[in-house]
C-alpha cells in the first residue's frame, strides 16, 4: 500500500490507481499531446527525459559538445539558457549541429523569447509571471503560434506573483497551482493551447502536492522535477522521491532531474527512475552486491568502469556484478549475464549458471565483450526482421 500511505498528510490525494503500486501496472493520466520538434509529449507518448546545459549558450562549440554527450546518454530534449542577445543568436548554429529538440529558457525579457523562436528553437520555457504585461506575453505567444512551437509554463515556488503569495500565505502548493491555472487561462485567451506546465519547489512535499492538485484540475501535459534539488546524493534522493511518487501515480509526461553535477548524470538518473518503475527501459540494468567482509576485489571500481563503458548502450538486459564467487551467481540468478570475482579468480555466469572461469583481472574485459556480442546479435535480429517485413507480399 505504498502510494496509499504516501497520499496521506499534506501531500495531496494519491489516485486510487496508485495503490498497490508494485503489484499492478501503472495507469498513466491521459493528457493533451504537444510536439517538441519531432518528439511527442503527453497523450500516451513515452515519458521523455530532459536536461539543461550549463555551458554559456553563446559559446556554440562548448554547448554543442555538451549536448552531444547528452544525446549519447539518451537525452530526448535539451534546454539552454537564453539570458542575452548573444545566446539567442547562437541558437541557430547550435540547432544545426545537434539531433534532439532544443528548448530556449527565457526569463524577464519577452524579446529574447521572440528572438529564440525566430532562431529556430523547438520550444520555449517562460514564466509568464516574470515576463511582464499581458501584451508582452501575447507577443511571445503570437510568435510561438507562427513558428508552430509549444510553450512550457514554468512555475517556481521562489518566483510566485506577489498577489498569490499574499492570498495563500506564502509560496504554498495551492499558490503554485493557482499561478499555473492563471497562466494557462492567459495563454488560452490568446487562442494558444500548445502548453505544458511545471510546478517546482526545492522540497519534495510541496512539489508533489502541487502536481497532484494540478493533475486533477487540467489535462495539460506535465513536466516533472524538483528544482534546486542539490548535489549528487541529496539531488538523487529528492528527485527519486518526488518524481518517482508522481510517476507511480500516473502523473507526468516528461521530466528533468536537477543536479548540481554534469548534466549527463541528470539523464542517467532520469532513466534509472523510469526503469525502476518499469515505465521505460533504456540500456542495461546493472545490479551489484553492497559488498561485505568476504569481498576481495575492487567492486566499487569495477562497477564504475562498467557503468561508464555502457553509458551509451541501449541493450535491454540485466547485468550483475558480484563480489563473491561462491554466493554471487545464486544471489543474482535472475540477471541475464553477470560476473563475480575474488582471490584472483573470476567467473562469468548467465541466469545463475557458471559459464567459465578466468583470471580476476579480466572481469571487466570479459563482461564488456559479452555485452558487445549481445548487442551485435540484437542488431542482427533487427536487420533480419526489417528485411522480412520489407519483402513483397509479406
Amino acid at each position: 500500500m505504498i502510494a496509499k500511505f504516501l497520499g496521506t498528510g499534506n501531500l495531496g490525494t494519491a489516485p486510487r490507481s496508485a495503490t498497490l503500486l508494485m503489484a499492478q501496472t501503472i495507469v498513466r493520466r491521459l493528457t493533451r499531446q504537444i510536439r517538441i520538434g519531432g518528439v511527442p509529449v503527453g497523450g500516451g507518448a513515452q515519458i521523455t527525459v530532459q536536461s539543461m546545459t550549463n555551458t554559456p549558450t553563446a559559446d556554440v562549440a562548448a554547448t554543442v559538445a555538451q549536448i552531444r554527450r547528452l544525446e549519447q546518454a539518451g537525452c530526448d530534449i535539451v534546454r539552454v539558457a537564453v539570458p542575452d542577445d548573444a545566446s539567442a543568436a547562437a541558437l541557430a548554429a547550435i540547432k544545426a549541429r545537434i539531433g534532439i529538440p532544443l528548448i530556449a529558457d527565457v526569463h524577464f525579457d519577452y524579446r529574447l523569447a521572440i528572438a529564440a523562436a525566430q532562431a529556430g528553437a523547438d520550444g520555449l520555457r517562460i514564466n509568464p509571471g516574470n515576463i511582464g504585461a499581458a501584451r508582452k506575453v501575447r507577443a511571445v505567444v503570437e510568435c510561438a503560434k507562427e513558428r508552430g512551437i509549444p510553450i512550457r509554463i514554468g512555475v517556481n515556488a521562489g518566483s510566485l506573483e506577489k498577489d498569490i503569495v499574499k492570498k495563500y500565505g506564502g509560496a504554498t502548493a495551492e499558490g503554485m497551482v493557482a499561478s499555473a491555472l492563471r497562466h494557462i487561462e492567459l495563454l488560452r485567451g490568446f487562442d494558444f493551447e500548445a502548453v505544458k506546465v511545471s510546478l517546482k519547489a526545492s522540497d519534495v512535499a510541496r512539489t508533489v502536492a502541487a502536481y497532484r492538485q494540478l493533475a486533477g484540475a487540467t489535462d495539460v501535459a506535465l513536466h516533472l522535477g524538483v528544482t534546486e534539488a542539490g548535489a549528487l546524493f541529496a539531488g538523487i534522493v529528492k528527485s527519486a522521491l518526488g518524481i518517482g511518487m508522481l510517476l507511480a501515480e500516473g502523473i507526468g509526461d516528461t521530466l528533468r532531474v536537477s543536479l548540481t553535477r554534469d548534466p549527463v548524470d541528470e539523464v542517467r538518473v532520469g532513466f534509472e527512475i523510469l526503469k525502476a518503475l518499469h515505465l521505460r527501459r533504456r540500456g542495461p540494468e546493472i545490479i551489484a552486491c553492497p559488498t561485505c567482509g568476504r569481498t576481495r576485489i575492487d567492486l566499487f571500481g569495477i562497477v564504475a568502469r562498467i557503468e561508464q563503458a555502457l553509458t551509451a548502450s541501449t541493450l535491454p538486459i540485466t547485468i550483475a556484478v558480484m563480489g563473491c564467487v561462491v554466493n554471487g551467481p545464486g544471489e543474482a540468478r535472475e540477471a541475464d549475464i553477470g560476473i563475480a570475482g575474488g582471490d584472483g579468480v573470476g567467473i562469468l555466469f548467465r541466469k545463475g549458471r557458471v559459464v567459465k572461469k578466468f583470471p580476476e583481472e579480466r572481469l571487466v574485459e570479459v563482461l564488456l565483450k559479452e555485452v558487445a556480442e549481445a548487442e551485435k546479435s540484437m542488431r542482427g535480429e533487427a536487420i533480419r526482421s526489417k528485411k522480412k517485413n520489407d519483402r513483397p507480399g509479406e
